[in-house]
């Protein structure tokens, strides 16, 4: 199976493709980081998002993509950018015909290094050490993009959705409760209707 994992965020975007071959083995395909300047029109830079996924998407034909949940409680604009770019790269993905599986920064770290709690750097160097790699990926985002990758080849089958489909894994089920019902506590702080 090959995956291409993408780390989505507005100023730098991680892409990673790793193949899965028998015995768990791993195998690299290609990595990158996109780039989007921090002043630019928020527009242009979801259109070069958007660009380079679906240039990574025709070129190296994975079986499926793998993005990362966006959630946070504290810095709202960047969690906006995050969730922006990771929406460009499933709607590529969709538009070929290419199935999404949606994993929790905790699985991944999980997934690679045994706890979910884990540091940048200990997935950087898991990651290193699983492809066989004689440097470390870097940035951190490129890494990322990898972990995510690997993630899916080893616990990720339960996690894809057909393009198009709605089923959610456990994760992001609970991911739109408790969305929901954050929603609904902040409307209740401001008195809206229908926030009961």
């Amino acid at each position: 199976m090959r995956v291409l994992g993408v780390d989505p965020g507005l100023t730098r975007c991680g892409l990673g493709v790793v193949d899965g071959l028998a015995g768990r083995r791993v195998v690299l395909v290609a990595v990158d980081v996109i780039r989007t300047p921090a002043d630019g029109d928020l527009a242009s830079r979801l259109l070069g998002i958007g660009d380079a996924v679906e240039g990574w998407l025709d070129q190296t034909r994975p079986d499926v993509l793998a993005v990362e949940q966006v959630f946070s409680q504290h810095n709202v604009r960047t969690v906006m950018g995050t969730a922006q770019a990771a929406g460009v790269a499933v709607l590529a993905a969709a538009r070929r015909g290419v199935p999404v599986a949606v994993h929790t920064p905790s699985e991944v770290k999980a997934a690679v290094t045994g706890t979910g709690r884990a540091g940048k750097d200990q997935v950087t160097a898991m990651v290193t050490r699983i492809l066989d790699l004689p440097t470390r990926p870097r940035p951190a985002d490129a890494a990322d993009a990898l972990a995510l990758a690997i993630c899916h080849l080893w616990r990720g089958s339960a996690a894809v959705a057909p393009a198009g489909g709605r089923t959610m894994t456990p994760a992001q089920q609970q991911w739109v409760e408790a969305a929901e019902r954050a929603r609904r506590a902040a409307g209740r702080r401001h008195g809206l209707p229908g926030a009961g």
